[in-house]
């Protein structure tokens, strides 16, 4: 991994598809202490109960030939609305706690559904994306790890 620095003050966001930890480094580079100022949790159901019918089937003009439709993965669309109000924190941490440096911690998959909901100020308060999972680890873990 490459040597991240989280200077004094910065911004450290930890986030997938269902819960963002929002955190601010009351240390400095050498000794980090990040704070929790934040959390943001997206409300887990499974997919059967947030779908409601089984996939459709569409028919062509002949009404001879059919095809199934797949199902729509509604705990993905939740991720991404989850991503999308994440992005929105963002915006009001650049905007409204004058965030200038912001550390993205995430993993690949959901940085990259973040990435296209970020504002061009928050891209630009972005110092360094980490792409890992650090989500359900203690913060003492998430800073070990970030220092490492």
């Amino acid at each position: 991994m490459t040597d991240v620095k989280v200077p004094w003050e910065s911004w450290v966001v930890v986030c997938d598809g269902a819960k963002a930890l929002i955190l601010q480094n009351a240390g400095d580079t050498e000794l980090m202490n990040l704070q929790v100022r934040e959390t943001l949790t997206q409300p887990n159901q499974p997919t059967r109960e947030i779908g409601t019918d089984k996939p459709g089937r569409s028919y062509a003009p002949d009404g001879l030939s059919g095809s199934a439709m797949e199902e729509t993965n509604w705990q993905d669309q939740a991720e991404e609305e989850f991503l999308k109000e994440v992005a929105g924190k963002l915006d009001e941490l650049v905007h409204e706690k004058e965030a200038r440096r912001i550390l993205l911690v995430a993993p690949p998959r959901a940085l990259g559904a973040l990435r296209p909901n970020l504002s061009a100020d928050v891209q630009a308060a972005i110092s360094a994306e980490v792409a890992k999972d650090y989500t359900n680890l203690p913060v003492d873990q998430i800073e070990r790890h970030l220092a490492a």
